[in-house]
């Protein structure tokens, strides 16, 4: 077979084909459609329970199989995204309208995840029944074929609220993002209502309506002036506070509840809140909290923090709204497709598209039901012309030899072959002229229908036909009366399902927090050698003086309003507040440095702790296990960050020392191989953290340092090699980068 080669631009096709993925995850993942609220995913989930008959009247069925149903006919994309939104759609505490009722475990307000879908049960709501998927029998909405062409599938879900704003969307695309808040639905029933009543009102006319989102977990919004601009534009940032109620306690004291939190604190970040209130109090940010207990429950959100008799309960207020999550901001994006494009659209434009499909969706409703009444018109107006010649129908069915022969009379007059009583009954027969829908009707016609009652009853439902024909016709041709018709189903829906709203909105000025100033004093820093730390206040210090010097490998006298720093053999720094490190007994254990900061006791070991405050208006000297020494000034280790590079090592070298020594000092290197080397500290370079250094001994094939001493102030530690002491203080001054003196 012959072939073409085509050539092409290579980034032209990869373009192409990056756009065509990210309108893919645009448009059929990740975000929702204007018109019904709804993501694929969600949209399939539903109307596949409404296939498989999961009514909210019936039993519940097993998520498993509602789950693969989805997954084999219209949502090929693996179970767990399926299940998620399932799970999701039935969680109240997420949703402010729950779309499927579940049974079972399907995940709490905590962050605790939904059981594994062969466990739990689910069914639609009757509100999903009622107001997402009621007319879909009515050809309201176009169907397409599923992705292998062997089912059909609605494109859009003919739902009759704005369930964009009443329930909210959240998702990721290639590029965007969309975050819209939930919204209540009364308040956003009537604002479709006034939108249907004028078209040109505002989004302020709006928003006399629609007060603000009202989020499931409740809450209270703050910043209320700035609403009117985030529903102009779709964009902004919405703060919101946790509930905080005041309790009486026992013996004069008060306790703070907690019965509202913010929306975004859902999930894990329950536990994030109270371990940030937990931090508040070892770090002595506040005094005034004893206990904390989280009472939660299926009826609620209650999280008690129980105070000391005297606290200062609007300060810790204040502190809680500053320092925690209790107040948070719920960032809004309403992006959604919008005539098959992702649009940010604000509240206005959404209320627009949404009568806009109300008016589609009643008019393909009402033209169906008038041209079926019209069909029923038809046939009915041909029974009862066939009631008034009934003796002569009975002659040409008397005579007929086929059905063919019968309808062919009935509907053309052909009246061959057909064997009358009469020429006059033949010239009668030859004039019926039905149509063929009304011969079909007379010829399955049974006889009981020739009843005198039941030729009444038919009568009047004829009339009611008429009726209803006429009805529809006013629906679709006039504006008001179509209007009319949604009004009324909006107001039926808010009669049945709406709720008060839970969320407050208010004004309220911006937390400012002054904070207590520290009462500075001087403290001892201890550090053993498993690195746990604590502090203790220096006169405990001195009456376990000995014990403490024996006992702990760092001792360092500092202010409690100082900072440690802690170097590692890695080469890096890790900062300490002493403020962060436990303040105590001397016989307390302490707290493990790596939950103070980003040390790993598996790639580092401590090699140097000093207080920041005694070093940074003087060098540090470093020195490696490869002999390579430099200075740095100590200011540059006064940052802000928790963990910096302290040096730059080569390959296969450690960091063996590091030492803040007087200019005057004498530096001795001793190695493996028992050389010794001792210089002036002032030959030893200033260079910056990122430097190597330079070398400050020559070292022979396979040596390597292994200890470093200092000769200053007059002493001198006293040293041994191979089991034999080594006066240092006698050694010969040298230079650097010499190769030193062999011990005897």
């Amino acid at each position: 077979m012959d072939g073409q080669i085509i050539r092409a631009e290579y980034s032209d096709i990869m373009q192409k084909s990056y756009i065509d993925y990210a309108m893919s995850v645009i448009i059929s993942r990740a975000l929702p459609d204007v018109r019904d609220g709804l993501k694929p995913v969600q949209r399939r989930t539903l109307y596949d329970m409404y296939e498989l008959g999961i009514r909210y009247d019936r039993p519940y069925r097993k998520c498993a199989r509602i789950v693969g149903d989805t997954m084999g006919k219209f949502h090929p994309h693996g179970d767990s995204s399926i299940y998620e939104a399932l799970v999701v759609m039935a969680q109240d505490f997420k949703k402010g309208m729950t779309l499927v009722d579940g049974h079972g475990n399907f995940g709490s307000i905590e962050g605790d995840g939904a059981a594994a879908m062969r466990y739990t049960e689910a069914r639609l709501e009757k509100v999903t029944q009622d107001v997402f998927l009621a007319d879909l029998d009515k050809d309201v909405v176009d169907f397409g074929p599923n992705f292998d062409e062997t089912e059909r599938e609605p494109l859009v879900l003919p739902v009759r609220i704005p369930n964009l704003l009443v329930n909210g969307a959240d998702g990721i695309a290639v590029g965007m993002v969309t975050s819209i808040p939930p919204h209540n639905l009364a308040e956003v029933v009537d604002a479709v209502k006034a939108m249907i009543r004028n078209n040109k009102i505002t989004t302020e006319g709006l928003m006399k309506y629609v007060k603000g989102p009202d989020f499931p977990t409740g809450g209270i919004i703050v910043n209320q002036d700035e609403l009117p601009e985030i529903y102009e534009t779709g964009q902004g940032r919405i703060r919101i506070r946790g509930k905080v109620e005041v309790e009486k306690a026992k013996g004069g004291k008060e306790r703070l509840v907690i019965t509202e939190i913010p929306y975004t604190m859902i999930g894990a970040n329950i536990g994030k809140f109270l371990n940030d209130i937990a931090a508040l109090i070892e770090t002595k940010k506040t005094t005034d909290i004893v206990d904390i207990s989280n009472q939660s429950s299926k009826e609620g959100i209650r999280i008690v923090l129980e105070l000391r008799k005297g606290a200062d309960i609007e300060r810790l207020q204040n502190l809680l709204y500053k320092k925690t999550r209790l107040e948070d901001t719920f960032g809004v994006n309403m992006l959604a497709v919008a005539d098959g494009r992702p649009e940010t659209l604000g509240l206005r434009q959404i209320l627009e598209y949404h009568v806009d499909f109300q008016f589609e969706l009643a008019t393909r409703k009402y033209q169906n039901l008038l041209e079926k009444e019209e069909k029923k018109k038809e046939i009915q107006e041909g029974l009862i012309r066939a009631c008034d010649v009934i003796d002569l129908i009975i002659e040409i069915l008397r005579g007929s030899k086929s059905r063919d022969q019968v309808k062919a009379c009935l509907v053309d007059g052909v009246t061959d072959g057909i064997k009358f009583k009469s020429e006059k009954s033949k010239k009668l027969a030859a004039k019926l002229m039905f149509t063929e829908a009304q011969a079909n009707a007379i010829l399955d016609m049974r006889l009981y229908r020739l009843i005198g009652l039941e030729v009444e009853v038919l009568m009047k439902e004829h009339e009611t036909t008429l009726a209803n024909i006429a009805r529809y016709q006013d629906i679709l041709n006039n504006y008001d009366s179509m209007a009319a018709v949604i009004i009324k189903d909006l107001d039926s829906f808010k009669r049945e399902f709406c709720r008060p709203r839970r969320t407050a909105i208010e004004n309220a000025e911006e937390i400012v927090l002054e904070e207590q100033k520290i009462e500075e004093m001087p403290v001892v820093f201890l550090m053993d050698r498993f690195g746990y730390v604590r502090t203790i206040d220096e006169t405990t210090y001195e009456r376990n003086k000995e014990a403490a010097d024996t006992e702990q490998r760092f001792v360092i006298h500092c202010l409690n309003t100082d900072r440690v720093c802690v170097f590692t053999d890695a080469g890096r720094q890790h900062l300490l507040k002493i403020l962060d490190v436990p303040f105590g007994k001397f016989r307390d254990k302490g707290t493990p440095v790596d939950n103070l900061c980003n040390y790993d006791s598996a790639e580092e070991n401590f090699v140097a702790v000093m207080a920041l405050n005694d070093i940074k208006d003087t060098v540090v000297t470093f020195v490696t296990k490869q002999a390579m020494v430099k200075q740095v000034e100590g200011c540059e280790f006064d940052v802000s960050k928790r963990t910096i590079a302290a040096t730059k090592l080569q390959e296969g070298d450690a960091v063996l020392e590091v030492h803040a020594a007087h200019e005057q000092a004498h530096l001795v290197l001793g190695t493996k191989a028992g050389y010794f080397l001792r210089f002036p500290a002032s030959e030893i370079p200033i260079k910056k953290k990122t430097a190597i250094g330079v070398r400050g001994m020559k070292l022979g094939a396979g040596d390597e340092l292994t200890g470093v001493y200092w000769i200053e102030g007059g002493e001198c530690p006293e040293v041994t090699y191979a089991d034999k002491p080594v006066h240092i203080n006698r050694l010969r001054i040298g230079s650097r980068d010499s190769k030193g003196t062999k011990a005897r």
